[in-house]
């Protein structure tokens, strides 16, 4: 044992101590031994560690030794223990219970679903250790018997604290934990974090911008990270036919497959729920022990599932970042990460849930699928094992969190001073810029809308009549939304299902988007029954989706390393390299093997060989082709969208109509009307003044459906949203009229500048191009490059062929359908029956005929119509149809009246169906269904 082992331990108390002899604990962790001496010294500490290092024991050892050593258990709650999820609550218990058996003390968990009973008694009696939420704190000190126990909390630990620093949420908290030390004064802070960019800042956050010792592992030199995009075997090819899907997506699967059967226990990430059920359901058709787990689960199929992954049932786990924030899953041996994980932070919290006992290096495998991918999961690589990490994105003085804490303070404390509400909700960090001005904004809004009562003249704030209601409706900093449910027209089967979100800010008929690894056109939006009605794009080859998911981010440094590298990889094949050479090379600095960097080094190959330029760091490509403009710019997500803005709106004003606009990492794609010209484009790069391009996003925002739906998010934590709704939901336009000019419309604008649009880097990048730091070229036609966003929102696309559970749900659906069959020989005999009673060959039981015209059970017209002596025009048409429809079923028997069954199949298609060549009734259906879906998408221009 070290000395500096035997200083880590001999720091606590000899309780402790026996406690960690009876537990085993001889050595103490990298962290336990950087991080207990100042946490046993009562110091704010930031503890950064890869998960499942032993933070939390790191943190509550020296909590521990206190709450024995200090005379005793307080009367009240002695530590609080916060995370951000309920989940990790049920781990938290699970692993903190024997520490306080052992040492006699309480420890107990309070969050939303926590029953009253327990409440109760943790009102009466108070446990010594709270493991509980930020929501729940919230709660907890607007009761008057709660509060009173809070006046004894000594200790707080804030458990993965650097996913709550860059939320509402966690600033929500910030001033939740200065209502805290109003409460029982100052306490230790102690925050926990698996990785994290500007420690320091981070460590203000935490503290209120208090002293804050910083004790970090490098996350970065224990991460063993590769980079592959697996070739395409002849076993791919065999296995897309099992599968349904294309080779290339047959290999990403065979991959993964040939990871989790090579190692003990993986965890696979994926960056949306889409893919992770796409991915799923073909590991269940393989029938491989692999499971899901993502936030739209319930909570039971999430802990059943978690249970399998951790007793050994199942090899493999897909999730999202649902397993990111360290549920105890046992122990995790290799993580793969399905496309690149956008980010650095995100890379090091995935990979680090694999191979942390005892300072073992974690080892993972990023799975990509096309040249961006590579490029930028390379990037990504880099960046984490150099330790170059994202910072924290902290919510600066957000105004709804501002309108949601006066309510609850007064709530809890009675009628207080303006000043001393201040004063509290100005301590905490994200607030500390808060003017007064603004806070008495804010506070007459309130006011307005009775949330408070603002008595001006003796400069007081007191409950109204509606506070208490306001403060239990409002303990969350999570918006409500509504879900709509995504349903195929074709086949009535429900695909999945949209955010409120997604619907207002894009949804339109006929816009295309991703969901469930397919691509469906928007057919109908039903509001009143929240339901989208969608038909899939037949052949996806030819469409870009207009919206993929919602996407992390890919910060401006990660798309810069991109640009970089296909400098560095472009001068060297201009002198004579060839993209194995290449890739060859690239190897000696970055993870990937010769293979995967050579296959995306041939995209670059392409690029140079039609004489087109290369998009790097500081030069943009700008490419044309008819209407299609792509300006190539290696700047990431935030400043391309706000760059994209910035032309759109300067394009449009020029043209007197709308841009169209896309944007990813490394492309913003215009559609321009034809009087929009090239030089056009540049006019704009190169004119644009830099210090107006916060004005002219604001501009183009000021009637924008996705401005509304933030500010009807906003003005309900201001509780406005009542007084100008009125009784019928209130329209976008009528929306932004009458929130303008208020603290809830700057708030939507802050909030859309800080989580979408990056306007510092948009000017810089303007500043660039105009004093020649930045070169922009132009190409006429499509780039290898430029069109390589194109593919950006296929992953996992179903080839044209339908998979098989569509294909049953249609052939069972059509089976049980009613259809009316009418002898138009006799005229006289009909029934009413399901098509799957129907014989093969159908016959009239009075004529013996077998001219039976099959008919949809509507179709009363018809028969009507066949049985007039005397017919109109229109019945003369509807006889002639039902006579096709008799001579059809004559022919083909049972197999015409399944086609007739089909929505908008009449008999032309059936004819044209059952006529071409199939080899199973899987094509037949298959067809049918192709034919529907035709209908679905046309059937709006027929009478």
């Amino acid at each position: 044992m070290t000395e500096g082992d035997v200083a880590a331990f001999t720091r606590l108390g000899s309780a402790v101590r026996e406690a960690l002899s009876e537990r085993g604990f001889s050595t103490p962790t990298a962290p336990q031994r950087l991080a207990i001496p100042p946490l046993a010294a009562r110091q704010n500490t930031l503890v950064i560690a890869p998960t499942g290092s032993g933070k939390t024991e790191t943190a509550m050892l020296p909590v521990f030794d206190h709450l024995v050593a200090d005379d005793g258990p307080a009367e009240g709650f002695g530590a609080l223990y916060v995370t951000p999820l309920r989940a990790l609550n049920r781990d938290m218990l699970e692993r903190l219970e024997w520490w306080g058996e052992y040492l006699d003390l309480e420890v107990a968990v309070r969050h939303g679903d926590t029953t009253q009973y327990e409440r109760g008694k943790q009102a009466e009696d108070p446990p010594d250790v709270l493991i509980t939420t930020p929501e729940t704190l919230q709660a907890m000190l607007t009761g008057d018997r709660l509060r009173s126990g809070l006046e004894d909390v000594s200790h707080v630990v804030v458990d993965e604290v650097h996913e709550l620093a860059a939320s509402k949420r966690g600033a929500q908290l910030s001033i939740g934990l200065e209502r805290l030390r109003d409460l029982a004064g100052e306490f230790q802070r102690i925050g926990l974090s698996a990785t994290v960019g500007e420690p320091a800042e981070v460590g203000k956050f935490l503290t209120g911008g208090r002293l804050c010792e910083i004790r970090e592992i490098d996350v970065g030199s224990n991460v063993d990270v590769s980079v592959r995009r697996p070739a395409v075997t002849d076993e791919d090819e065999t296995l897309a036919g099992t599968l349904m899907t294309e080779p290339d997506t047959a290999s990403h699967v065979r991959l993964i497959r040939d990871l989790v059967e090579d190692h003990e226990s993986t965890l696979i990430f994926v960056n949306t729920r889409q893919t992770a059920e796409a991915l799923g359901s073909r590991f269940t058709e393989l029938d491989l022990p692999i499971g899901v787990h993502h936030g739209s689960l319930s909570k039971e199929a999430r802990i059943d599932v978690e249970d399998r992954f951790k007793s050994g049932d199942l090899d493999g786990l897909l999730c999202t970042s649902s397993m990111e924030l360290g549920i105890d899953v046992g122990r995790v041996d290799h993580v793969i990460q399905y496309k690149s994980p956008r980010q650095v932070t995100r890379l090091l919290q995935r990979i680090g849930r694999a191979g942390h006992r005892r300072d073992e290096v974690s080892s993972g495998t990023i799975v990509t699928t096309n040249p961006d991918d590579t490029f930028e999961a390379l990037a990504i690589a880099r960046r984490a094992r150099a330790g170059e990490v994202e910072p924290a994105a902290i919510h600066e003085g957000s105004l709804d969190v501002v309108a949601n804490q006066i309510p609850g303070i007064v709530q809890s404390r009675g009628s207080k001073h303006v000043s001393d509400v201040y004063e509290t909700i100005s301590r905490a960090y994200p607030f500390r810029d808060l003017s007064e001005e603004r806070f008495r904004n804010v506070l007459s809004e309130l006011h307005r809308n009775r949330i408070v009562w603002f008595d001006e003249g003796e400069d007081r704030i007191e409950t109204s009549g509606s506070t208490w209601q306001y403060v239990y409706s409002n303990l969350s900093m999570i918006p409500d939304e509504e879900t709509y449910e995504v349903h195929d027209i074709a086949s009535s089967t429900q695909i999945g299902t949209l955010d409120e979100r997604f619907v207002v800010n894009f949804a339109r008929p006929g816009e295309v988007f991703v969901q469930r690894g397919e691509m469906w056109r928007i057919a109908e939006i039903d509001d009143d029954e929240a339901r989208v009605k969608v038909s899939p794009i037949e052949d996806p080859a030819g469409e870009v989706p207009s919206w993929i998911g919602q996407e992390i981010p890919v910060p401006a440094a990660v798309a810069g390393e991109v640009g970089e590298i296909r400098d560095v990889a472009a001068s060297q094949l201009e002198v004579g390299g060839d993209a194995d050479a290449v890739g060859r090379e690239l190897t000696t600095r970055y993870p990937g093997d010769e293979r995967t960097l050579a296959d995306a080094c041939s995209q670059l190959e392409r690029q140079l060989e039609a004489d087109a330029p290369m998009p790097t760091a500081d030069r943009l490509v700008l490419e044309r082709q008819g209407r299609s403009v792509v300006l190539n710019a290696c700047f990431g997500h935030m400043a391309n969208e706000t760059l994209g803005r910035i032309l759109s709106a300067l394009l449009g004003q020029r043209a007197g109509s709308s841009v169209g606009l896309e944007t990813d990492p490394y492309r913003i794609e215009l559609e321009v009307p034809n009087s929009i010209a090239t030089s056009d484009v540049l006019e704009v790069l190169e004119e644009t003044d830099p210090d107006h391009v916060e004005a002219i996003v604001e501009l183009g925002l000021k009637r924008s459906d996705a401005l509304a739906f933030r500010l009807s998010q906003v003005s309900a934590k201001f509780g406005a949203l009542k007084r100008w709704q009125g009784s019928g939901r209130l329209s976008n336009d009528r929306l932004l009229a009458a929130l303008e000019d208020t603290p809830m419309y700057e708030e939507s604008i802050r909030e859309v500048f800080h989580e979408d649009l990056d306007v510092e880097r948009a000017s810089s990048i303007l500043d660039g191009i105009q004093s020649g730091n930045l070169e922009v070229v132009t190409y006429r036609g499509r780039t290898a490059i430029g069109q390589g966003g194109r593919s950006s929102g296929k992953e996992l696309l179903a080839p044209e062929n339908a998979d098989a559970s569509v294909i049953r749900t249609v052939r069972e659906r059509i089976q049980n359908d009613r259809i009316i069959l009418l002898c138009t020989h006799c005229r006289e005999w009909k029934a009413k029956t399901k098509v799957k009673r129907v014989q093969e060959q159908p016959e009239c039981p009075e004529c013996e005929s077998t001219r039976i015209a099959a008919l949809n059970p509507w179709a009363d017209e018809v028969v009507t119509a066949v049985r007039a002596e005397e017919k109109d025009e229109q019945q003369d048409e509807m006889t002639e149809r039902a006579f096709r429809n008799a001579s059809l079923v004559q022919s083909h028997g049972k197999q015409a009246v399944v086609a007739m069954a089909a929505r908008g199949v009449g008999p032309h298609n059936a004819a044209q169906i059952i006529n071409r060549h199939r080899e199973d009734e899987s094509a037949f259906y298959r067809d049918i269904l192709s034919k529907e879906r035709e209908y679905a998408r046309t059937q709006s221009f027929w009478d």
